[in-house]
């Protein structure tokens, strides 16, 4: 990612992924072991994948609605 010009942070917070694990994957695959963190982990069932995908748009739903907030306050205070 960085090779990109994206630093890990920005990957990681568009991606939804905690910077952390990111930064393992990275590791690993510079070290040409991601395979081996593939395998370490069980492939995710279908309510399981359904679930994090849920929790994702939870995430920018609540997003999108804290900055409307912020806005609405923002006019609010200016058309006063």
């Amino acid at each position: 990612m960085e090779g990109e010009g994206l630093k890990v942070a920005e990957a990681a917070r568009r991606l939804s992924i905690p910077e952390g694990s990111l930064k393992n994957w990275l590791s690993a695959s510079r070290a040409g072991k991601l395979q081996e963190v593939g395998q370490a982990q069980k492939p995710l069932t279908e309510s399981e994948f359904e679930l994090a995908r849920l929790r994702k748009e939870l995430a920018e739903v609540k997003q999108e609605r804290d900055l409307l907030k912020k806005s609405a306050a923002y006019f609010a205070r200016e058309s006063r």
